[in-house]
């Protein structure tokens, strides 16, 4: 069982969840990130994939380019990501390149999170701790209420 979510978790992901709301004032699909490094946020993001025509720039695509830059190097091994979704599994897939120390995830996603591809090995580096289900109900709600307006 993981440890039970902080103060400073829930804040953060407080975060990741305004960027989720900017994403859908955009008309993007609603999910937010944050990446944190020592208690201090070094990139906020969120979808860009209709304003960049980029099937890849999801959030947390967005907060990996950021933060590599900040810290001038490509590993995050002491860093946290706050994402309102389960990641997908590209998304994942850069997490393990970037040996990210923790994610932390509002909402599962039941169709595309990377843990429905999960098999024998993680899509995760090793060494990532995952914790899924901080503020899920307010992440699923930003989800419902974007694809409800579509529909």
């Amino acid at each position: 069982m993981s440890a039970p979510f902080t103060d400073d978790d829930v804040r953060f992901m407080n975060m990741a969840l305004k960027e989720a709301e900017a994403a859908a004032a955009m008309d993007e699909v609603p999910v937010g990130a944050v990446i944190v490094s020592q208690g201090q946020v070094i990139a906020r993001a969120h979808n860009l994939c209709e304003r960049l025509r980029d099937f890849t720039a999801h959030a947390e695509m967005q907060a990996f380019t950021s933060a590599s830059e900040y810290l001038g190097g490509k590993f995050l091994d002491k860093c946290t990501l706050y994402v309102t979704l389960e990641p997908c599994p590209m998304c994942a897939g850069a997490a393990f390149w970037t040996r990210i120390g923790r994610v932390v995830y509002g909402a599962k996603d039941e169709k595309r999170g990377h843990s429905k591809f999960d098999g024998e090995l993680t899509m995760l580096h090793p060494k990532t701790e995952c914790q899924g289900g901080l503020l899920a109900d307010e992440a699923a709600a930003l989800m419902t209420a974007f694809f409800r307006a579509k529909r």
